[in-house]
């Protein structure tokens, strides 16, 4: 008796999981560097292979960090609205260049505007991947002592940036009041 109801019990266990599955948020998945410090970087600028760019340069304020590259079409989605916000002064923004071409990633901000404090060019990737970014766009908060406190994947729609992103910025830029 026992070995005719197993496969059913095993269907229901299985149609279970995936209706679970379905009732989650794709774009919110959990980062194990939330609340941890954000990786320690140094690159080269997009503008200015000769400068550098790298953490300890965000430390002492609230940014965001948004990880983009030219070939990304969603980027171009949310890229307005960093235009909008960096015009805003609220919060800096800097940028990370991911496996793009540094010809290709001034072309683009000279196209469709520079939001960014500065951008760091990641041609191979490899402080993407210190982050966990497994594709992009990526945007993170990260607070005045280098502490991840927020990751988003995929563009950042206004509903995102008002009622998500930026009551965080303000609180975090609060606390370091």
């Amino acid at each position: 008796m026992r070995k005719r109801f197993f496969p059913l019990i095993i269907f229901i266990g299985l149609v279970g999981l995936l209706a679970f599955g379905l009732t989650l948020n794709p774009r919110v998945v959990p980062s194990p560097l939330i609340d941890k410090p954000a990786p320690l970087f140094s690159l080269p600028q997009v503008h200015d292979a000769a400068a550098v760019i790298g953490s300890e340069q965000m430390k002492g304020k609230v940014v965001l960090l948004n990880v983009w590259a030219s070939w990304c079409v969603s980027c171009r989605l949310e890229h307005e609205l960093f235009v909008k916000l960096a015009s805003s002064g609220e919060v800096p923004v800097y940028g990370l260049n991911y496996k793009d071409r540094r010809e290709d990633a001034v072309r683009w901000l000279e196209f469709y505007g520079d939001p960014y404090i500065v951008s760091a060019l990641d041609a191979d990737g490899q402080v993407g991947i210190d982050f966990g970014v497994y594709g992009v766009p990526e945007t993170f908060v990260i607070d005045g002592d280098g502490i991840i406190r927020y990751k988003h994947i995929g563009p950042i729609d206004e509903n995102t940036l008002d009622k998500e992103i930026m009551p965080l910025v303000r609180e975090l830029k609060g606390r370091r009041t």
